[in-house]
C-alpha cells in the first residue's frame, strides 16, 4: 500500500502496471523463515541524515516532527544513506536517483502501512 500511496495514479492496478513510474516502497520487510519485521525510518530526534545532508534536502517537519526529504533539493550524494544507522534510506533506481524514505504518509492521517497491516502488527505512536 505504501507504493500505491506514493504513486502518481494512487490506484493499485495502475501503480503496478506502470513499472517505469512505480516508486520504491518506503518500508522494507525483512524475512527469515516464519519471522518477518518491518524496517522503516525511525524519525530520530538527533537525525544523522539531517546533519549530514549537504543541500538541506533532509529536514524535520515542524508540525509533525517527521524527518522528510525535499526531493527537489536532493542531489543524490548518498550522505544520508551512509549516515542512517538503520539503513532505511534508499536511492530511487529511476529518474533523478534521489533518495526515498518513509514520510509517515503526511496528509493521510495515519501511515497506510499501519492502516492496512492485515495482522495489525504495525502501530503508529
Amino acid at each position: 500500500m505504501c507504493i500505491v500511496c506514493h504513486s502518481k495514479s494512487n490506484t493499485i492496478l495502475k501503480t503496478f502496471r506502470d513499472r517505469d513510474t512505480c516508486p520504491l516502497p518506503r518500508v522494507r520487510v525483512e524475512e527469515e523463515g516464519y519471522v518477518s519485521f518491518a524496517l522503516q525510518c525511525r524519525h530520530c530526534e538527533e537525525a544523522a541524515c539531517i546533519e549530514n545532508c549537504m543541500t538541506g534536502a533532509m529536514y524535520r517537519d515542524e508540525a509533525t516532527q517527521a524527518v522528510l526529504c525535499d526531493q527537489s533539493r536532493c542531489v543524490g550524494c548518498s550522505m544520508c544513506i551512509l549516515s542512517c544507522p538503520f539503513g532505511v534510506i534508499r536511492r530511487e533506481s529511476r529518474g533523478r536517483k534521489v533518495v526515498s524514505k518513509c514520510d509517515l504518509c503526511i496528509g493521510e492521517g495515519m501511515p497506510v502501512c499501519v492502516a492496512n497491516c492485515p495482522n495489525e502488527a504495525l502501530t503508529y505512536e
